[in-house]
């Protein structure tokens, strides 16, 4: 009984050698990539364990490049993906890149994917440009009439300028920027509504991909809208103030008139009650000068 149970113990302890033997040594690995024509040695895969690199995706991406006809070092995809960078897309971007005659190269390419860009939409988009549709803009022409558009800016990537280059948002801001000013230099909405596309061409030959991740092929106006007549509406409004303040001045002068008039008044009732104070003391006055012997009434004559 002890040798029986024995056996089943050693077979299974055999097997989990066996397992952890094909896992350390990814002989399946190795057994696919030179089917493919990649050149891979299992030593390498044996390092691969050992460095902590998944060797699936680096087998993964050598196979690919190799079919593509790319010659990729197994230790450079190692290094990028010990620096957490996604190697099946720099690989992919490669091959893109490649077919589109475009010179990108292994070391830029991943230092865009290092960089949190997305390499392969980026070939993507200079091989197919993007075209990026923006909100309403809304700008004033010189004869204070609102003009409301839409603009299609059609964008390729520059692949020299990925790395540290401004995005679209930055793109979109320019653009808007420089619309509003367009707009604000015509002398009336008229003459864009008649001529858009001098908008969209003074826009455009100002540069504003300068210092971005983008090359701006065409600058397109999609809609106008006419909106508000801002111009009459400050019009109207600063007349009403104007009226306002009228009022005001002239509330002010009335007010003014009546207190002057209030104030005459008062003085000639003050003249009045002087004057019959006055009066009163006429009388006191004659009394006292007749018993003081100072005021003499001599009768009238007959002839008289």
């Amino acid at each position: 009984m002890g040798e029986l149970t024995v056996v089943p113990i050693i077979a299974v302890i055999t097997l989990i050698v066996i397992f952890m033997f094909f896992w350390f040594v990814p002989v399946g690995l190795w057994i696919a990539a030179v089917a493919a024509g990649a050149p891979l040695r299992i030593s390498e895969l044996i390092g691969m364990r050992l460095r902590r690199v998944n060797p699936n995706i680096i087998v993964k991406a050598l196979i690919s490049g190799h079919k593509a006809g790319l010659t990729v070092a197994t230790t450079e995809l190692e290094a990028h993906y010990l620096a957490g960078g996604n190697i099946l897309n720099v690989v992919s971007a490669l091959i893109a890149a490649d077919k589109a005659k475009i010179d990108l190269t292994f070391q830029r390419s991943s230092a865009i994917d290092l960089a949190g860009r997305d390499v392969f939409e980026a070939v993507q988009v200079s091989v197919n440009p993007r075209v990026i549709t923006t909100s309403r803009i809304s700008a004033l022409a010189l004869d204070g009439v609102e003009l409301i558009a839409t603009v299609k800016i059609t964008v390729r990537t520059n692949i020299n300028r990925l790395v540290g280059g401004a995005g679209e948002e930055t793109i979109i801001a320019r653009v808007g920027e420089g619309i509003i000013s367009a707009i604000g230099a015509s002398e009336t909405y008229e003459d864009v509504l008649e001529n858009p596309d001098i908008i969209s061409k003074t826009v455009l030959d100002r540069g504003l991909d300068a210092g971005t991740a983008f090359e701006i092929l065409s600058i397109d106006i999609a809609d106008v809208n006419v909106g508000k007549n801002i111009g009459a509406e400050l019009q109207a409004e600063q007349a009403e103030a104007d009226l306002v303040v009228a009022q005001a001045k002239a509330e002010e002068r009335r007010a003014l008139a009546v207190a002057r008039k209030q104030q005459m008044t008062a003085n000639v009732q003050e003249m009045r009650a002087k004057v019959v104070e006055a009066e009163a003391t006429v009388p006191r006055a004659l009394a006292t000068a007749f018993r003081e012997g100072n005021l003499n009434i001599s009768p009238m004559t007959e002839g008289e």
